[in-house]
């Protein structure tokens, strides 16, 4: 048995980061807990030496990070323009979302009117904090808001998470307004218009409008 491949393969990969994507020396501690980390549980659990044998397949807890980058990313562009961007989807596509906000953190250092990083910092945030709205979070969001007003993403995201958070009028008033500004010829008007519709049903059944 041997970890000397796992452990050249972890080297590799923090310098990757760290030289060929320029990760800021604020993610490097960081990105190097997360390899260690990985390394740790690999010592403790890993079996190198022994034959593959099938198992069942597991549940993907990395769902829901997954889904989340893919929207952002469809209204925003299949590539990022900031590259930290692109290393902190990994980290949320597996739902280590605190990871995420520590690269994007970065990311907003070095580009602070980046709306991308921005929301994607947003959304990991609420993720953080299993779906509260916490006031970095809100914060965020505004900064998303003002750098890409033209943009429905930070309003579709921060209405779902007054929607979680059980702030249905707050996150109607929003989509609503949303709606009223945007060109009539917007390619994502009749999708936005479709969610709010299943908003009012919503507040309709519950009586909270």
């Amino acid at each position: 048995m041997t970890f000397v491949p796992v452990i050249v393969l972890a080297a590799l990969t923090f310098a990757f980061a760290a030289l060929a994507l320029r990760l800021p020396k604020s993610g490097w501690a960081l990105t190097g807990a997360a390899l260690l980390a990985g390394l740790a549980g690999y010592a403790l659990q890993g079996s190198p030496g022994q034959a593959g044998a099938p198992k069942a397949a597991v549940r993907n807890l990395s769902r829901e990070g997954e889904t989340l980058v893919e929207t952002r990313r469809a209204l925003f562009g299949p590539i990022p323009d900031n590259r930290f961007v692109t290393v902190a989807d990994g980290f949320a596509r597996r739902g280590q979302f605190g990871d995420a906000a520590g690269i994007l953190r970065g990311a907003i250092d070095r580009s602070p009117r980046d709306p991308e990083a921005w929301l994607a910092l947003a959304i990991a945030l609420t993720e953080q904090a299993d779906g509260r709205l916490t006031p970095a979070a809100l914060f965020a969001y505004d900064r998303a808001q003002r750098f890409a007003p033209g943009n429905p993403g930070p309003s579709l995201f921060l209405g779902v998470s007054l929607i979680r958070s059980g702030r249905l009028p707050e996150a109607r008033v929003l989509w609503a307004e949303m709606l009223a500004n945007a060109p009539a010829d917007a390619p994502w008007r009749a999708a936005m218009q479709e969610r709010l519709d299943r908003l009012d049903n919503l507040l309709a059944e519950t009586g909270a409008r």
